[in-house]
């Protein structure tokens, strides 16, 4: 009997204790939107330093010609066709060479060689556009800031953090999706 009571008194404390008025909760703070806008700001502030760094390293460029793409990269033909008229087209199927240097000229990647689907495979941002504006035999060195290259993140290996880089590609072939 007495276990009886214990149990009772116990069933009737825990109700007593669990019938309080709910608590409003606090609302959480919504700071991201300006943490957000004060990232996009100082990345735009960071990406303005760097393409001015990147526009006076290529005038002081004196043996080379480079060309402002929209896109934002600089570009100077190593080899230039003049004769061949069609450049790589959306799911064309090209092969390329290309290798990976800092502005100092030191070698990140060396040369190397690979197919690529234009539009249709990863790839580096720049480059994918680039490739677009070459012709079968050509070969253009293209300097990429670090926001079309590999960005705040590097590559995890050679390619630093917010690190602009050049790349020497030859377009060596170009299989049309309409051939296939």
């Amino acid at each position: 009997m007495r276990r009886r009571r214990i149990f009772f008194v116990f069933i009737i404390f825990l109700a007593v204790v669990s019938c309080k008025e709910p608590e409003a909760r606090r609302p959480k703070q919504q700071g991201t939107t300006n943490f957000y806008k004060e990232v996009l700001k100082e990345n735009k502030r960071l990406n303005a330093l760097e393409k001015k760094r990147l526009e006076e390293w290529v005038a002081k460029d004196t043996v080379k010609v480079y060309k402002s793409s929209p896109n934002g990269f600089w570009y100077t033909y190593i080899t230039k066709d003049t004769l061949n008229s069609s450049s790589p087209q959306a799911e064309d199927l090209v092969m390329l060479s290309y290798n990976i240097v800092d502005l100092n000229g030191g070698v990140l990647y060396e040369k190397r060689e690979r197919s690529y689907k234009v539009d249709k495979e990863d790839f580096i941002p720049a480059l994918q556009d680039g490739i677009k504006l070459m012709k079968k035999g050509e070969t253009i060195t293209f300097v990429i800031p670090s926001y079309r290259a590999f960005g705040v993140t590097g590559d995890g290996n050679k390619i630093a953090v917010n690190q602009p880089i050049q790349s020497t590609v030859t377009l060596i072939d170009i299989k049309s999706k309409k051939e296939e």
